[in-house]
């Protein structure tokens, strides 16, 4: 009796079981170039100079075209280093728990007088709480224009925008970190792009700068209780014919909240009265 071959899949088919077992396994490439751990991160090679390796809560290294997810605690320390010089992490935040209230870029460009982001920002959700600090900013080029790309912008330019393709779309991954918190593409934030930067001239045209090399560090306090989702995809106006988007490694650490006395907590107005904010709103579920 002859042996019926197994039917090949095509390369990017998953409609039948031989197909979806194919395209998992092409998968495996893509998922060595990722290292995840989660609390406690005791054994991670990556603690910051300084940081005692037992107060590390998050280390993972997110390749191009993937995302990640985690729930911290106010005053821990999220720090992202773009470590081959060209990651774009579309970051979407809200108030864990309570996801109505999230990131407001509008909020944070608008109560801020700056539309570029960089060390000393706030970013505010739309109930004029911080959310984040940004404690430490070595690259200085970030986006609060334009937003996560779409599956629609990917599959015009790259040809697929799918989650599960080669060249997945920002908010189509970002809707993969929110299903793992129980939430739709409804309960999505708006987001702001790091390292990545754009400049507005006089009539308002956005210009691509791009970023500004390896080894880039970001470093975000939590103010409040946060779910944090991000994705490391190309930005929207990235000239570049082929989809690129190299490692980011999120590292996350204890330490406080910015409290009274601080200096960031007097550095404006306008950043005393939403860190206040948050600070009385946890108070008061204390």
């Amino acid at each position: 009796m002859t042996e019926t071959p197994e039917p090949q899949a095509e390369p990017s088919a998953t409609g039948s079981t031989y197909a979806a077992r194919d395209h998992a396994r092409a998968q495996e490439a893509a998922a060595a170039a990722t290292e995840r751990a989660w609390v406690p991160a005791t054994t991670s090679p990556h603690a910051p100079e300084g940081i005692d390796p037992e107060r590390l809560l998050w280390a993972e290294t997110v390749a191009g075209g993937g995302y990640a997810h985690q729930v911290i605690a106010p005053g821990t320390v999220l720090e992202l280093t773009d470590l081959d010089g060209d990651a774009c992490v579309h970051l979407a935040l809200a108030w864990a728990g309570t996801p109505w209230e999230r990131l407001c870029v509008p909020d944070t460009v608008k109560v801020q007088w700056n539309a570029y982001l960089g060390q000393g920002s706030l970013l505010l959700s739309d109930q004029g709480r911080a959310l984040v600090s940004l404690v430490l900013d070595e690259s200085g080029r970030h986006d609060a224009f334009c937003g996560a790309t779409a599956s629609a912008q990917n599959e015009e330019r790259y040809g697929d925008g799918t989650p599960w393709g080669p060249t997945p779309a920002a908010r189509e991954l970002l809707k993969l970190a929110a299903a793992k918190h129980d939430l739709s593409a409804r309960d999505l934030p708006q987001t702001i792009a790091l390292f990545k930067g754009l400049k507005a001239d006089g009539e308002g045209r956005l210009h691509w700068l791009g970023g500004t090399g390896p080894g880039r560090r970001v470093r975000l306090l939590a103010e409040a209780p946060l779910l944090v989702m991000l994705a490391n995809a190309p930005h929207a106006l990235d000239p570049r014919e082929d989809y690129t988007a190299t490692p980011v490694r999120v590292l996350a650490w204890r330490e406080r909240p910015t409290a009274p006395g601080d200096a960031r907590w007097d550095a404006t107005p306008e950043g005393r009265r939403a860190l206040a904010n948050t600070a009385a709103r946890i108070g008061a579920a204390a």
